[in-house]
């Protein structure tokens, strides 16, 4: 991780613990640093990191598709119960199926109220945007305002 990401997210770490939203995000495109970085954190705090996807996908193999939709709440208050006060979220892909029918964004704001969160974006922060894929892309999104803290990795 460079300093200046370093840097970045131990001040959000800080800034984070004063806010409604705990939420840290690191936000940056596809191979641009985001889990290295998420690493050195995570042995800076002494918190582990969970990849959401694989964490969440296997929970939802044998429930409908009304039923996923329902349970992704609940399976990461389940992901966040942990001992530590950090907790470092990698992988969040699964979270933007439109089968599941969620707003990842939403999803990760309503668990940081609870603990101080760090997640991986992948896409981009301009202009006061939060974009996820590309436009034309099924999961494309974009948030005009975004109620937590954001480092980009680029």
């Amino acid at each position: 991780m460079t300093t200046r990401v370093n840097d970045q997210l131990l001040r959000a770490l800080s800034d984070a613990r004063g806010c409604y939203h705990q939420l840290t995000l690191l936000v940056g495109p596809a191979r641009s640093g985001k889990t290295n970085a998420l690493n050195e954190l995570s042995s800076a705090v002494k918190s582990t990191i969970t990849n959401v996807s694989l964490a969440v996908a296997s929970d939802l193999l044998e429930l409908t598709p009304r039923q996923r939709s329902l349970r992704i709440p609940d399976l990461l208050n389940q992901i966040i119960e942990t001992d530590t006060s950090i907790v470092l979220l990698d992988n969040l892909e699964l979270l933007f199926d439109t089968t599941l029918k969620q707003d990842p964004l939403r999803l990760l704001q309503g668990i940081s109220r609870q603990k101080t969160i760090v997640a991986t974006w992948q896409g981009f922060s301009t202009d006061n945007k939060l974009t996820y894929a590309e436009i034309g892309h099924p999961e494309y999104r974009i948030y005009d305002a975004v109620d937590g803290l954001i480092v980009n990795s680029y």
